[in-house]
């Protein structure tokens, strides 16, 4: 059984930052300051799955490979070690911690503050996860 658990670690914060930018209007500070926290915190629960890691059989696991770009011979290909796991567990709780910790200092262009947040949390997990280095390319730039 194909196991895409990973994928959706890795976009849930871009699918909440697509949402939070079409649904939300910018006067509406206190809504948006909740739906971003409350999709970190959702982000963090899918990442705790990743922690059924098999300590046992090692190595890398959850692995999600499939052609990407043929011509030059690049690939959608992600997976997880042990450390990684823990690195992206980390970074999905910091997420949700700096959310919930900026409701107070940010009070102009909320939208914008916590959607480019979202955006950051995606890049910095494909950078963990990814296992193809054109992707973790792509990843890292976007975390920059």
């Amino acid at each position: 059984m194909k196991s895409y658990i990973l994928s959706i670690v890795t976009w849930l914060p871009t699918v909440g930052a697509i949402i939070l930018l079409a649904l939300f209007k910018k006067n509406q500070a206190r809504a948006i300051k909740k739906f971003a926290t409350a999709w970190f915190g959702l982000a963090f629960v899918a990442s705790l799955l990743l922690l059924t890691y098999n300590r046992a059989v090692g190595g890398m696991q959850f692995l999600e490979d499939c052609q990407w770009i043929p011509v030059i011979g690049a690939r959608y290909q992600m997976g997880v070690d042990g450390v990684t796991i823990l690195l992206i567990v980390l970074t999905t709780l910091l997420g949700a911690i700096a959310s919930l910790s900026s409701w107070n200092y940010i009070q102009k262009r909320e939208k914008e503050y916590y959607a480019l947040l979202l955006f950051l949390q995606t890049a910095v997990v494909g950078v963990f996860a990814s296992m193809d280095l054109f992707l973790f390319y792509l990843f890292f730039e976007v975390s920059l």
